[in-house]
């Protein structure tokens, strides 16, 4: 059996960040990892062909935030390593590009006739009060604010590709934190006029680690490490024992852990099965299928969306256009991202099969690769996206006042609160917890949970 002050569960960065927080006020902690490494969400893989070095990320992680104390922190961690990048960002739609995000002139360039009229029809209704906003639903939520045509158009298509549903039964809650253009005041300014103060969500300068955002959890173990934490990989939790409103042991394959206090980031669905409370929350899983290529630039666009119902990829990124560091020098690569669940047809699928059909997906958008494919790979991740559906909040409430019987277990990160929030959000979130354990009273575990939860856009402006 090995004991501490406090044990960690997940080596994510919110777990990182609570453990860092911890061993700094002398605290002895122990992280568990269930991986053969840290990182969580946040991990960079690696395609080696050849000589040839090409890197990937889980998703499009970019560092963001308004917190000057968070800021200082990842540049210290990270010193040279830290680079600024610009984001450019596009629309594909029925094989015509659009800017993200959107604006009048290129509107006017780009989109069909039918489109435009619709749209413009749509807004004369809106002007007019005809139609009033109404948040029983993500579609409801766009149609009421966006008109019926760029529902149609790009939300809804692209929304139930990307998490499996119909849009009419998902929450409104998320929509109001990610979409920025909240209201037809809004629509219109970004329309008529390229903001230069633009809404977090499409903050054009963000932070990146050289050799991708793995670097960010590596560097942050290694801090942990040296100020005395204790991290063991490859082991994942596999039940408690519990009595009295206290978790008083945690097992493993391999041991028995004992703690005061427990900080966990596992996702709030499975903690809580594990705890004997079935929550009925799920998860949206991605697959992703990334290509090394024999060019020098697939495009100059960081991120592409996907938004055609009938084609398999949400988003196709290009890691070079972050960092120079991402593909080998004269060469490139495109990661495309792929939702799924897992252990359906596409998370199962063979890494050939799946190449296949996406080759004929390129073809359609008008990008010849084929030739130019130097060698590829697939990787998943199964708790990519907390699924928002009608009655998700409610769910998620009562898998929360449950948990909160254990007097000595606070959930921390994005899997852990099941939030759909950012990067720096959840390290705030293990830092808060961090500071709970260390007698700060002003944060409760409701503020750790529900921390960055405004109904206005999530953190609107960056110091990064």
């Amino acid at each position: 059996m090995k004991k501490s002050d406090v044990l960690i569960i997940g080596g994510g960065v919110a777990g990182l960040m609570a453990g860092i927080e911890l061993a700094k006020n002398n605290k002895k902690v122990i992280l568990l990892e269930k991986e053969n490494m840290v990182g969580g969400q946040c991990k960079t893989e690696v395609l080696e062909s050849g000589d040839e070095t090409y890197r990937f990320d889980y998703g499009g992680h970019r560092f963001i935030t308004n917190n000057e104390v968070l800021l200082s922190f990842v540049e210290e961690v990270l010193g040279d390593d830290l680079l600024i990048a610009k984001r450019s960002s596009v629309i594909l739609h029925q094989n015509r590009i659009y800017e993200y995000p959107l604006n009048l002139k290129n509107l006017l360039k780009v989109a069909p006739l039918k489109l435009l009229l619709g749209a413009s029809l749509d807004t004369l209704k809106i002007l007019l009060k005809l139609i009033k906003p109404n948040d029983s639903d993500f579609k409801s939520w766009i149609s009421s604010r966006f008109g019926k045509t760029l529902y149609e158009n790009f939300f809804g298509p692209y929304t139930e590709k990307l998490w499996g549903v119909k849009p009419e039964k998902l929450s409104a809650d998320w929509a109001g934190q990610r979409i920025s253009l909240i209201d037809l005041k809004d629509v219109i300014k970004k329309l008529l006029f390229k903001n230069k103060k633009t809404a977090r969500t499409y903050a054009i300068s963000y932070r990146y680690p050289k050799y991708g955002f793995g670097g960010l959890p590596k560097k942050m173990a290694e801090k942990f490490i040296s100020l005395g934490g204790e991290i063991i990989l490859n082991e994942a939790v596999e039940s408690f024992t519990y009595k009295d409103n206290k978790i008083q042991l945690v097992h493993t394959k391999n041991s028995i852990y004992e703690a005061n206090q427990i900080i966990s980031t596992m996702p709030l669905n499975e903690m809580s099965t594990k705890l004997g409370f079935e929550s009925g929350l799920k998860f949206r899983s991605l697959r992703f299928l990334c290509l090394g290529l024999d060019i020098e630039d697939f495009s100059p666009h960081t991120w592409q969306y996907v938004s055609d119902y009938d084609l398999l990829p949400t988003r196709i990124q290009e890691p070079k256009r972050r960092s120079s560091s991402m593909s080998p020098k004269g060469k490139s690569s495109i990661m495309l991202e792929i939702p799924c669940n897992k252990n359906d047809e596409i998370w199962n699928m063979n890494e050939d099969k799946l190449l296949e059909l996406v080759k004929k997906d390129l073809k359609k958008l008008k990008f010849e690769i084929e030739d130019k494919i130097v060698d590829y790979f697939s990787f998943s991740t199964e708790h990519a996206y907390t699924l928002m559906d009608i009655d998700y909040s409610e769910k998620r409430d009562k898998t929360i006042d449950y948990l909160n019987n254990f007097q000595n277990l606070i959930m921390a990160g994005r899997q852990g609160t099941f939030r759909y929030i950012f990067l720096d959000t959840a390290m705030e979130t293990g830092l808060m917890a961090a500071q709970k354990i260390l007698n700060d009273e002003s944060h409760t575990k409701e503020k750790i949970y529900n921390h960055r939860n405004e109904k206005t856009v999530i953190e609107t402006k960056s110091v990064a």
